[in-house]
């Protein structure tokens, strides 16, 4: 009877979660609607936040500019570390240090007010690797079953969809038991297993049978019934396109923003971009991160590189389509795997101006990391610590907001600048280099306006066009983001 008792109360707490998220949707859809035809789109990916923490800033967030925030993987995940969050125990509901479902929900509801939508990070790849506690592939297994068992009420509280008595997944669900020797080989990298090396076990990786399928779509369209508004596909680089595309239909994909992330060095002549990225772009109709784009940074801000990378780099081959790209400086892969990802991170300084250059441009939708500065401090200090509060990347983000949907022209560049204008309503220059450059523009048949102030959104500076040559000062190792009224 107790037990019949918790599971009734675990129902009409859900019930209540889903009418309350409904309600406060409708009540923010004017809102959403206002943000959409803005077309401001800048993600905050709130790396390994609580989401009652990111509820609890929700109007620090809109305040900043953010339309999206990108949050930790909602599902059932064990242990404390910011990697355990990429091994998935149970699908079927939301439980790990960060948060539940019932926050989950909460921090959704929240954001909706604010007129923020809420992107999941999802992991339809592998499953938790617990070979060090069982040997069978039998998930969640039945130690986490016995803490459903324990606690009832809680746990039917928390369900997404399922039945929480039972394992949801097992052999018949998963590929052979190799571990990935050559990361060159399409065929090893999507069908075996992501290992540590030394006789690590791996990820266990799901294969894209029907059932598996089946049990993934639940999920996400818990989530979207939740009121999540994008996908971001983790190591979707080591799915088969089959099982892709197969899992992400027309029905999920309704309404929703879906990216993958299949890390490259640069784009065209990159051996990876061949083999990995370019068909997933191909054979999808999905976004993904810009890592050629990144490339292109990294190539315009390297020691004797050229700011020349930067002028069009969609055009040789070197950045995504707008339309297909989600821009960044620094992924949380980066500063968390620096063995591997490690040598992708620009210098501070060289990240700044990169920040510049992504939330200045036309094209993609920019992300901005930040976390609490537990990635790697022994190598990087507290480089990201609210990262998303600065001043400077606040300050980015509403020229980013107030130049959407306005064209890109690039005035003039050399090795050390960029200067470009974004339609009528603002001017970017980015100077890489240890002295000023100045840069004089004939404006007599610009569409920049003349006897306006164009004012910095960084330093408070002042261009006002009076003739029909005018000079940009652009000092050293700076940006200059010139919004006009």
């Amino acid at each position: 009877m107790q037990s019949h008792q918790a599971t009734v109360f675990g129902t009409v707490l859900r019930s209540f979660f889903v009418v309350r998220s409904a309600l406060l949707r409708t009540l923010a859809l004017s809102a959403l609607l206002c943000s959409s035809l803005a077309q401001a789109d800048v993600i905050l990916h709130a790396f390994n936040w609580r989401y009652s923490e990111v509820e609890a800033r929700a109007q620090a967030i809109k305040d900043a500019g953010y339309k999206i925030v990108l949050v930790a993987p909602a599902y059932k995940a064990s242990g404390s570390e910011w990697w355990a969050r990429y091994q998935p125990q149970d699908y079927r509901l939301i439980h790990h240090s960060l948060g539940d479902t019932e926050s989950f929900a909460s921090m959704v509801s929240a954001l909706e007010l604010k007129g923020v939508l809420v992107y999941a990070d999802v992991v339809p790849n592998h499953m938790a690797n617990e070979a060090a506690q069982r040997s069978d592939l039998n998930y969640p297994g039945a130690a986490v079953l016995a803490q459903y068992a324990s606690n009832p009420g809680y746990y039917n509280a928390q369900r997404l969809f399922g039945d929480l008595r039972y394992n949801f997944l097992g052999l018949n669900d998963f590929g052979p038991a190799s571990c990935i020797q050559n990361y060159l080989d399409v065929w090893q990298v999507q069908n075996w297993r992501l290992c540590n090396g030394g006789g690590d076990a791996g990820l266990p990786d799901l294969i894209g049978n029907s059932w598996v399928i089946s049990q993934q779509q639940q999920y996400l369209r818990a989530l979207k019934g939740m009121g999540v508004k994008g996908f971001r596909i983790d190591a979707v680089k080591h799915m088969k396109l089959p099982h892709v595309n197969a899992l992400f239909n027309a029905e999920i994909k309704a309404g929703m923003h879906v990216f993958g992330e299949v890390i490259t060095s640069r784009g065209s002549g990159d051996e990876e971009y061949r083999l990995f990225l370019q068909p997933y772009l191909n054979q999808t109709d999905h976004a993904a991160y810009d890592f050629p784009l990144h490339g292109s940074l990294r190539e315009a801000f390297r020691f004797g590189g050229s700011m020349s990378a930067l002028v069009n780099p969609q055009a040789v081959g070197q950045a995504l389509a707008g339309a297909r790209a989600v821009t960044v400086t620094v992924t949380h892969d980066m500063p968390n795997n620096p063995g591997i990802f490690g040598w992708m991170i620009l210098n501070p300084g060289d990240e700044t101006l990169a920040y510049a250059y992504i939330l200045g441009r036309d094209g993609g939708v920019p992300m901005v990391f930040s976390d609490h500065g537990e990635s790697r401090p022994d190598l990087y200090g507290a480089r990201w610590n609210d990262a998303f509060n600065r001043s400077d990347i606040r300050a980015m983000i509403r020229f980013h907001n107030a130049a959407q949907g306005t064209d890109m022209q690039v005035l003039s560049y050399s090795d050390c600048h960029l200067l470009f204008r974004r339609g009528s309503r603002g001017i970017v220059g980015i100077n890489k280099c240890g002295s000023a450059v100045n840069s004089t523009i004939n404006m007599n048949n610009s569409v920049l306006w003349w006897n306006t102030p164009y004012t910095d959104t960084l330093s408070g500076h002042v261009v006002n066009i009076k003739s029909s040559n005018y000079t940009f000062s652009l000092p050293a190792r700076a940006a200059r983001m010139w919004l006009r009224p």
